[in-house]
């Protein structure tokens, strides 16, 4: 039942897809890059752009094929199906968006949004059922898995090789450029980061319609339950902390009172040996957004597990490993989102550290070895990429004060922070 469920998802949402396509291709601001060259051929010789779809993917499940070689395995051949049903559904959106043939150049952009729009649910859907992969994005999956490359950046790459290779033929065929637009790049920017964006708002949807993926061993739907906790105080403790307020320092010394494990670049570790990347890599990586936004718009074509960013990936893993920490009880974890991959536990107590911003720059001028000047900038470089990457994976502020039990100045001493922390901590338990 819950294979058929999830067929049935992809094939509705591949003629979303369609659906999608169509509306981009009508707007005549150019289709999409993975549709532009079937477009383009389309536009030169009597063939539809359904038809050009079919042959374009079977090219390219065929150069999977000599990519992959032995490593090209049965499942790979249900492509070939699934992009004819693709052809068809294209010819037959197509003809119900006949009607559609905007002169106005607003009206052309608003039939692209609004397709943008469409075609990034169909990849939600797509991803929600989680059986298939379209030629394309298969494509681009074999040539990571092949060479060891990053799924985003060789996605980019595919995507302006495509719309590339449409305009020569444009050009070659009909002597001007058809079929490659300002619509292209805005549908290869876009429709990415709405997939991503109804995969956020939709979370719900995946264990309502796949409750037994998200059950234990035992049958039950797995619920976060406190760990035992024999001690007087709460079991789990995690600390946020702005840059040079002694967050880390501070959270060892509460761990080494309360008798805790004390987790901080410790968890570097543990993800390491849950990704098979470096702890150096896991490390420079873990908190490396400069923009969430850009992040989003450049590593929009993440669909697939397998094909998940290295950066998704760790975040992860590290949030696995904080739930396997979390747990086991008696711990103190430090910044990495904990407060909220931990948000649904009872027992646990969420702080974060702050302290004025010329404490902080004296601290680190003293423990970095860097003049007030380099110490500043080191300081809000550090805050902005732990803010977008709380704000990316959490969609929270990062800071803001409803988001923790407890929102201390550290500049006020160590003691007594410590002692209001330890307070806090008995009252709550």
């Amino acid at each position: 039942m819950n294979k058929l469920k999830r067929y049935i998802i992809f094939l509705v949402g591949l003629f979303v897809n369609s659906l999608g396509v169509s509306l981009i291709t009508k707007a005549n601001l150019g289709t999409s890059p993975i549709s532009s060259i079937p477009y383009v051929l389309s536009l030169n010789f009597p063939l539809t752009l359904g038809n050009f779809t079919i042959i374009f993917s079977i090219l390219l499940i065929i150069l999977q094929l000599f990519i992959l070689r032995k490593n090209f395995k049965l499942e790979h051949l249900l492509q070939i199906p699934i992009s004819i049903l693709f052809g068809y559904f294209i010819d037959l959106t197509m003809l119900l968006f006949s009607f559609v043939n905007p002169t106005a150049y607003i009206a052309k952009l608003i039939y692209l949004l609004i397709g943008c729009v469409i075609l990034g649910f169909g990849v939600y859907m797509e991803v929600l059922a989680d059986v298939a992969m379209l030629p394309g994005e298969s494509f681009v999956r074999a040539i990571v898995q092949t060479w060891h490359r990053e799924f985003g950046s060789t996605k980019v790459c595919f995507d302006v090789s495509m719309a590339v290779i449409a305009a020569a033929l444009s050009f070659i065929l009909a002597h001007r450029l058809d079929g490659v637009r300002e619509g292209t790049v805005i549908a290869a920017l876009l429709v990415g980061f709405l997939a991503r964006q109804f995969g956020r708002l939709l979370a719900f949807v995946k264990p309502m319609l796949f409750p037994e993926d998200y059950k234990t061993s035992e049958g039950k739907v797995d619920q976060t339950t406190p760990a035992s906790n024999n001690s007087d105080y709460v079991s789990v403790i995690t600390i946020g902390r702005q840059y040079g307020s002694g967050g880390s320092e501070l959270g060892q010394i509460l761990a080494d009172k309360l008798g805790y494990a004390f987790y901080d670049k410790e968890i570097i570790e543990m993800t390491a040996g849950t990704t098979g990347y470096s702890s150096n890599y896991v490390g420079e990586h873990q908190e490396s957004l400069t923009n969430s936004l850009i992040y989003d718009l450049v590593n929009h074509m993440y669909t697939f597990p397998e094909t998940e960013s290295p950066k998704d990936k760790i975040f992860d893993a590290q949030s696995k490993v904080i739930k396997e920490i979390a747990e086991k009880g008696h711990c103190v974890i430090v910044g990495r989102c904990a407060d909220q991959i931990l948000k649904d536990r009872t027992d646990c107590l969420n702080i974060f550290l702050h302290a004025p911003l010329k404490n902080r720059i004296k601290r680190v001028m003293g423990k970095k070895n860097l003049t007030e000047k380099d110490a500043k900038q080191l300081i809000l470089r550090e805050e902005r990429r732990r803010a977008d990457n709380y704000h990316y994976y959490t969609r929270q502020i990062w800071g803001a004060s409803a988001n923790y039990h407890l929102s201390l100045d550290t500049s006020l001493g160590y003691d007594y922070v410590l002692d209001v922390i330890m307070q806090t901590a008995k009252k709550m338990k």
